[in-house]
């Protein structure tokens, strides 16, 4: 049974949290962990690049200039790709698809990995619960301070729900992003230095994905 330290919102360690080893105890898979990622990064890939062929070039309809006795070369219109302005062969399309699919089984395994190297390196912190007053940046920063997180370049807070308080607060702190425990995924986790998840986040993530 992997197991985590928990903290209060003062940096104070109050109790130490059983995880479910299914989720944050399993063995790490480097190779699979890379092609799911590079799967995801695919799939979020913009596909905006077009040139126009000859059938999508405007113009060209009529022949430039009689077939013979004119001493020139044949040529039936100026959409020809030789042609300045004319189509582009072989150029990108925005016609194509770099959709892949992934095994729903194996993008899960990929997310445990994630989580269990998090917990490995000792950048998974808990925090008995995340919450704030009202919405002040100050008092988040401050919060962060206490925490081991207090050094990352980076932190990936995971909310069990909804808190506009947390996020309007987070929003002028460059180095903090949000996401909801139940949208959880590897990319985020990877970008990130660490992981900071409240109690109720931990019941969520194993709730959704075990």
């Amino acid at each position: 049974m992997a197991k985590v330290k928990v903290y209060n919102l003062q940096g104070k360690e109050t109790e130490e949290l059983k995880l479910d080893s299914d989720i944050f105890a399993v063995k790490i898979n480097p190779d699979l962990v890379y092609q799911v990622v590079e799967i995801q990064k695919s799939n979020a890939r913009q596909n905006l690049a077009h040139a126009k062929t000859r059938a999508e070039v405007r113009g060209g309809g009529r022949k430039p200039w009689r077939q013979k006795g004119t001493g020139r070369a044949r040529h039936g219109s100026t959409r020809s790709p030789i042609w300045i302005g004319g189509g582009v062969t072989f150029g990108p399309s925005n016609e194509r698809n770099f959709v892949k699919k992934i095994n729903k089984k194996m993008k899960r395994k990929a997310l445990f990995m994630a989580l269990t190297d998090k917990l490995q390196e000792k950048q998974l912190v808990v925090a008995d619960k995340l919450e704030l007053a009202e919405i002040k940046t100050k008092e988040l920063a401050n919060i962060l301070s206490k925490l081991p997180t207090k050094e990352a370049k980076s932190v990936l807070l995971v909310l069990d729900q909804k808190n506009e308080a947390i996020s309007k607060s987070a929003q002028n702190l460059p180095k903090i992003n949000i996401i909801l425990a139940n949208s959880l995924n590897i990319m985020d986790i990877l970008k990130h230095d660490y992981l900071l998840i409240d109690k109720a986040g931990i019941t969520k993530i194993t709730e959704t994905f075990k």
